[in-house]
């Protein structure tokens, strides 16, 4: 009986012995195996360019825990290095556009960076998309313009940073990841230009700084067109005005573009100021011509007129039928984007029905 029962404990004892063997070789080749199939997966990920030209999220050297005392600075590849978790989603490239403040951006640096882009996208079928940092001072500018002059339906994504790397709580980081994360998704093609800040997906149009804190970015009525969740990029809407591939702007033989400035209307307003602008855009809460005396001020001096709504959210009637009164009606858009689309639409026609058309189209 213990002869028994000593030989069924030496059995159970080889038994697990065998089966622990078997485990522990599952486990070495599960890991011999997984060595070179990470490194794989990382080559399969989707490339995605950086493109950084300065603002906050370059900014370094400022007081510890303040938002303010610091340098615009960074190169963008120590921002790229400072979110390892980007190599989970793509294999990012980088490219110093510029390094400044975004107020010191101008429009002729907007043609140099839609043709860089273009020229990217012409030249690397490889890429999925492109990432923008920039200063959100004028980020939604930026935007706009590459939402009209990027020829390509592959993502151009601008992010930036509300709070700097120095401050508590930085907003860069987690701003480009998400980004990165967009450009490199497949269903972000054909969105033209946007803009992503606080994982909210703001088409390029609709997109308005609101103030300089987490969570100032907006699209007001028009509403986000998309979320960057922890399962991944989802989008609820698309643009459906003309933009990027639907677009009719080249600017690749341009090197400036006609001066447009903006006017507000208000009490008192004679329009006498002077100014080299061929177009003026007016922000203003009437949108009806009744200010007669106002706009005839502006038309002596042979610029067209355009009328849109300080906020933007507003949809008038154009009135360009009146030859003697001709005023260009913009629909829902801020007069920074209004002034933009006007200075592309100069580059092709001076005529008002011509330009409402586009107005009207974009």
């Amino acid at each position: 009986m213990t002869a028994q029962i000593t030989l069924s404990i030496r059995l159970n004892m080889v038994k697990r012995t065998s089966i622990f063997r078997l485990i522990a070789v599952l486990l070495f080749l599960y890991a011999a195996a997984g060595t070179p199939a990470t490194a794989q997966s990382h080559t399969d990920l989707p490339r995605v360019l950086v493109i950084a030209t300065g603002g906050t999220i370059a900014g370094e050297q400022g007081e510890p825990g303040t938002l303010g005392g610091y340098e615009i600075r960074k190169p963008v590849n120590e921002i790229v290095a400072q979110v390892p978790e980007l190599r989970r989603y793509a294999q990012v490239e980088t490219e110093q556009f510029s390094n400044i403040p975004s107020a010191l951006m101008t429009p002729d640096q907007w043609l140099l960076l839609a043709r860089r882009i273009n020229t990217v996208f012409e030249k690397r079928s490889d890429l999925a998309g492109v990432v923008v940092t920039h200063g959100t001072d004028r980020l939604e500018e930026t935007a706009y313009f590459l939402h009209l002059t990027v020829r390509s339906d592959r993502p151009v994504v601008l992010v930036g940073a509300q709070r700097p790397p120095t401050g508590i709580s930085p907003d860069g980081p987690i701003n480009l990841l998400a980004g990165v994360r967009v450009a490199a998704a497949h269903d972000s093609r054909g969105k033209g230009a946007v803009v992503v800040m606080d994982d909210r997906i703001i088409s390029a149009r609709d997109a308005q700084k609101f103030f300089a804190r987490s969570g100032g970015f907006s699209a007001q009525e028009m509403g986000i067109i998309g979320v960057v969740a922890r399962h991944g990029v989802e989008y609820f809407y698309a643009p459906t005005r003309r933009h990027s591939t639907m677009s009719e702007f080249d600017v690749r033989e341009l090197t400036s573009l006609p001066r447009v400035d903006i006017q507000y209307s208000y009490a008192g307003a004679d329009g006498a100021g002077k100014t080299d602008a061929k177009a003026i855009i007016v922000a203003t809460t009437g949108l009806s011509g009744t200010e007669r005396a106002y706009y005839e001020s502006l038309q002596r001096r042979g610029v067209v007129i355009a009328t849109t709504f300080p906020s933007g959210d507003h949809v008038a009637s154009p009135n360009t039928a009146r030859d003697s009164f001709p005023i260009i009606a913009v629909k829902r858009m801020l007069p920074t984007h209004a002034r933009i689309l006007m200075m592309l639409a100069l580059t092709k026609t001076q005529d008002v029905r011509e330009i409402q058309r586009i107005f009207d189209q974009y």
